[in-house]
């Protein structure tokens, strides 16, 4: 089989996975009864069409990016973590006692440590999968998938009968202090006027009230740290030697061995860098939308990542990239759900067949293009 250039696996392979995807989804709408044009015109207006539907769209795609880098790490290591889920929940514990633990003076402050908390208290809930694989052997498919409902059920008792409030009914902690408030993108001089330019209507103005609805937006600064966490994986894994051993352990741990790197010591650390990126999560959703620990925090936020590196082709641009996708696919899914007699669950079709054509399906797409490909050199010479 012709092997494919770098650009078309880069670019192609996923792009085509996209129209598949599309393709199949539009013959469910009208299996439905329903229109396929005006299911993406509602889809597209939701989630870039107002303030309101920026907002929540860079709201969704900064905890994709995370977990998504997350899932990524640990792959380049070989290893796939599933646990996600439960990593990003135990994060959210980490920033709420972070958060909870002083009457903070400023936000800057309060989100250093509260990020460092989460990074801390994820890599931790990782820490113990990537013992058992490392140690004893034990699959961390299966492990991660077993710590999540163990880190779900662990969250319900730390807020029914440990953080909650005296006299509160709902399982969640108080709210954080004034000073842990971190600012909405729409504090920003620049992207307010950049993003809070449309009305209700959609009409194109710089109003009071359009500015007012985008601050009511859960978008807030942690986007910068999730692009920073990209760049940061980049430089991780493709400038430094820990990145080479990591990347060389995944590809082969018998070559890896032979080249003297601890398989011991290089699993933990990948799994340790995952963890404390889909625990960084939390600052996303805990502290910047919420204002205090919910049950379910993560808000399903570790299971998409694995579909946003898959997507992504497991390289930090390809996830933020993916990231935005999944969060326009969240956002215009709800307004899809809310201006529609299509039902929400269309949302999670849609995903289930992105996951489907650009992971199970990914060798189909790739052996059909290099199929065009050596076909396309043939008629050449």
């Amino acid at each position: 089989m012709t092997k494919l250039p770098q650009w078309a696996d880069i670019v192609l392979v996923p792009l085509i996975s996209l129209v598949l995807a599309a393709i199949v989804s539009a013959l469910v709408l009208l299996s439905i009864g329903q229109s396929p044009v005006e299911a993406i015109s509602i889809m597209v207006d939701g989630a870039f069409g107002s303030a309101n539907g920026w907002g929540y769209t860079l709201y969704y795609a900064t905890s994709f990016m995370f977990t998504g880098l997350a899932v990524t790490v640990a792959f380049h290591a070989g290893l796939f973590n599933i646990g996600g889920e439960g990593q990003a929940q135990l994060g959210g514990l980490g920033v709420a006692l972070i958060c909870l633990a002083l009457p903070w003076p400023h936000w800057t402050l309060a989100l250093l440590a509260a990020s460092l908390g989460g990074a801390a208290f994820g890599a931790a809930w990782a820490a113990i999968p990537a013992y058992l694989q490392a140690k004893r052997g034990s699959h961390i498919v299966i492990t991660t998938i077993m710590f999540n409902y163990i880190g779900a059920a662990f969250i319900i008792y730390m807020l029914v009968d440990v953080l909650r409030p005296p006299g509160q009914q709902d399982p969640a902690t108080a709210k954080f202090p004034t000073g842990t408030h971190l600012p909405a993108l729409s504090d920003i001089p620049m992207l307010r006027e950049l993003f809070a330019r449309w009305n209700a209507d959609g009409t194109p103005k710089l109003t009071k009230a359009g500015i007012q609805m985008y601050s009511n937006v859960p978008a807030n600064v942690t986007l910068f740290i999730a692009i920073a966490a990209c760049f940061a994986v980049w430089a991780l894994l493709w400038r430094t030697r820990l990145g080479y051993q990591i990347r060389a352990f995944g590809k082969s741990e018998a070559a890896s061995r032979y080249a003297g790197i601890n398989p011991v010591k290089i699993t933990m650390i990948a799994m340790l860098i995952s963890g404390g990126l889909a625990g960084l999560m939390a600052i996303n959703n805990v502290m910047g939308a919420s204002g205090r620990l919910l049950q379910n925090s993560a808000e399903g936020a570790g299971f998409i990542g694995i579909a946003v590196a898959l997507m992504g082709r497991n390289h930090p641009i390809g996830v933020f990239l993916a990231a935005i996708l999944f969060g326009f696919l969240y956002q215009g899914g709800a307004a899809l759900g809310l201006h529609t007699t299509i039902p929400l669950e269309m949302r999670l079709v849609v995903q289930g067949l992105v996951i489907l054509f650009t992971g199970a399906l990914d060798q189909m797409v790739r052996m059909l293009l290099a199929w065009a490909f050596s076909l396309g050199k043939k008629r050449i010479a």
